[in-house]
């Protein structure tokens, strides 16, 4: 039984993706309890019939959570179900399943990251927007099955497709060549190209001035590339996204498609020649590929999409997925808009929110703090707008409201700091609905704009063709590159050779946390032994380091009856001589974000606690995982552990610091 909700503060259903064990055990309650008549045997949940159930144990949570600032974020049931919870802009999410509950909440957490890149700090977009809320489903079914089946994914990090200086050259310099170009033909300054091929990353080329792209940013657009070229893995869920927009007809459903047996990204692409086909089912009389913004007539994929970069808030950009060959992608991107409007409006949003809550806890030293939060926020919006060189009717009409607005709310919250009368916060509140609305259409105007996914498409058009001719030498080995990164010949040795100088090694995953960079042998799925038994243990063993990294557990090694098992965390400064924390947050670690960056960076928040006072550019981070056969001693995993760790870079022959390669 598997399902995901998100309500709003009102405690109505924006959002609900179930499969039909789900949707048999909530009919059959629902009888009984005479919320649904019998006879109805429709796969499809009303938005209705789940408030009803819902609704009191919503209710409660929030309840606990603005009165005491202490709400619960799971549930365990007698028959094995788990129920976990998040909360976001204030929005409920809700993720129910018979997993264990690291595992919902991990990916509940991913669910979260998906919907910011999405909407930003707008959930609501989820409700009457149909086209979001089905990608927003896509981009999760394919996270599903690349976490069970991609070592880079599974420990989210980047895998840098490992060639020769001649492939490296002669991809940045098309990337490079690419960027002027559309520099000069369109109206857009700030542009980044990149190469992936199948969810490995080749080259990134970023024009002056535009916002660094993170390693979270870098996997959720592979990701994208993913969803519309790969046929996601069977997670038997229907989406129900009652929309309100007259040109979209409610109650659509969308079915994922029957499982597959475990395999690799590439042998489900060429098992599924048109995924956005063969993987959903809606009413006849709707094409799938309208839900997916695709531009049927050159195959070209494009997107408004939230980017981070290296900040707390994210920007909007225009992504423009071009597939050069099978698996191969030149993803374009336009910033567009204004970094201060963006951020200063998730700024906005989120502090609303956070008053609403403190409202109810009556402390004024919090409004005032919170206040004055908000008005920071809302300063950032004006300036921004100011400095836009052209701006909209519409946006100067939306403007001119949301000033005469909060003046209201400003003058109200002034006079409840003062003399602490309760009135004037019944006087904000009812003012803040009308308020928000005008900060969505804001959002909408400033951010999530569709007219701009028009501009300039000839050109991205020629420049992906001029992109595909210069790579087409390379193309074939690519591909087989891709399959096989570590296996083929790379800038110095083969990964087989390397292996060779470690006797009873059986596999390695080596990460570096400065950049995200992950370098492990590839995994062959078409392999029984592989699937059956290696694959099992791998994943098991970052489950586990992982579970003990979050108590406080940096060395850690163990054996089971077939292999012996270690991982290590630890700090170098940039030139590699080892740092020791002079503060290790054991007790802080619960407030922590999982380990991983797609959730907010674990790692960088870990420096940040254990050198607090040292430059982040100064401090980095390191994990190794290894696997060796059960019959190697400690000392000799230790000892062959330290080695890899200071050899490693004869496989890779990467710098240290990613601007020598990008």
């Amino acid at each position: 039984m598997k399902c995901i909700l998100v309500f709003d503060h009102l405690n109505d259903v924006l959002y609900a993706k179930y499969n039909k064990k789900f949707s048999k055990h909530v009919r059959k309650l629902s009888r009984e309890q005479g919320f649904m008549p019998d006879g109805k045997d429709d796969d499809e949940l009303s938005n209705s019939v789940l408030i009803q159930h819902f609704s009191p144990i919503v209710t409660s949570l929030q309840l606990m959570n603005c009165q005491f600032g202490n709400s619960y974020t799971s549930v365990q049931c007698k028959d094995g179900t788990n129920v976990v919870f998040n909360q976001y802009m204030g929005c409920l999410f809700v993720h129910i399943g018979l997993n264990n509950v690291n595992w919902l909440q991990r990916t509940l957490g991913i669910f979260i990251t998906v919907v910011k890149h999405l909407c930003g700090p707008n959930v609501s977009i989820l409700k009457r927007n149909k086209s979001r809320a089905f990608l927003l489903s896509r981009l999760l079914d394919t996270w599903m099955q690349l976490q069970d089946s991609d070592q880079a994914f599974l420990v989210e990090a980047v895998e840098q497709l490992m060639v020769n200086i001649h492939l490296t050259a002669t991809s940045l310099k098309a990337l490079q060549d690419t960027v002027e170009k559309l520099k000069t033909v369109t109206e857009f300054s700030r542009i980044h190209a990149m190469l992936l091929v199948e969810n490995k990353f080749l080259s990134l080329y970023s024009s002056r001035g535009a916002q660094e792209l993170s390693a979270g940013d870098i996997m959720f657009l592979s990701l994208m590339c993913e969803a519309f070229y790969l046929a996601p893995a069977d997670t038997s869920l229907v989406e129900s996204t009652e929309s309100e927009d007259a040109d979209e007809s409610s109650g659509d459903e969308f079915y994922s498609p029957q499982s597959s047996p475990q395999c690799s990204p590439s042998q489900m692409r060429k098992e599924y020649s048109k995924p956005t086909q063969d993987t959903i089912r809606v009413d006849s009389h709707t094409s799938p590929l309208r839900f997916l913004d695709i531009n049927e007539a050159d195959g070209i994929i494009s997107q408004i999409v939230l980017l981070m970069g290296s900040g707390i808030t994210y920007n909007p950009h225009v992504v423009h997925i071009c597939p050069l060959e099978e698996g191969v992608h030149l993803v374009l991107m336009f910033e567009t808009g204004n970094g201060m409007v963006s951020s200063g409006l998730y700024d906005v949003f989120h502090f609303l929110n956070v008053l609403q809550t403190v409202h109810l806890q009556g402390e004024t030293d919090e409004v005032k703090h919170s206040f004055e939060n908000l008005e920071n926020g809302i300063k950032k919006v004006f300036e921004g707008l100011k400095k836009m060189r052209h701006i909209r009717p519409e946006i100067e009409n939306c403007q001119h409201r949301l000033q005469c607005k909060w003046e209201f709310m400003r003058k109200k919250y002034l006079e409840y700091i003062k003399t602490t009368d309760s009135d004037c916060l019944l006087r904000v509140e009812a003012s803040t609905t009308p308020f928000l609305e005008d900060l969505k259409e804001l959002l909408q105007f400033t951010c999530f704009d569709n007219k701009v996914l028009g501009i300039g498409r000839d050109a991205v058009l020629a420049v992906a063709g001029t992109v595909k001719h210069r790579l087409s030498d390379f193309s074939s080995f690519l591909k087989v590159k891709a399959l096989r990164n570590f296996t083929l010949g790379s800038a110095s040795l083969t990964i087989n050779k390397y292996l060779e100088e470690f006797p009873g090694l059986v596999h390695f995953l080596y990460i570096d946390r400065f950049n995200h960079r992950i370098t492990a042998p590839s995994l062959d799925f078409s392999s029984e032994e592989t699937t059956s038994l290696t694959k099992k243990k791998i994943w098991a063993m970052v489950e586990f380091s992982r579970a003990h990294l979050q108590e406080g557990h940096t060395a850690i090694m163990w054996k089971d009856t077939t292999f012996s098992y270690a991982y290590f965390l630890w700090f170098e400064d940039s030139s590699a001589s080892p740092l020791k924390p002079k503060i290790f947050p054991t007790a802080a670690l619960k407030n922590f974000p999982r380990p991983g960056i797609l959730c907010g960076d674990f790692y960088q928040k870990l420096a940040e606690f254990c050198f607090p006072k040292t430059s982040l550019c100064k401090v980095h981070c390191y994990e190794l995982y290894c696997v060796h056969l059960g019959l190697a001693t400690s000392s000799c995993v230790l000892e062959q552990s330290r080695r890899l760790a200071a050899t490693i870079w004869e496989v890779t022959g990467m710098p240290s610091n990613p601007v020598d390669l990008l």
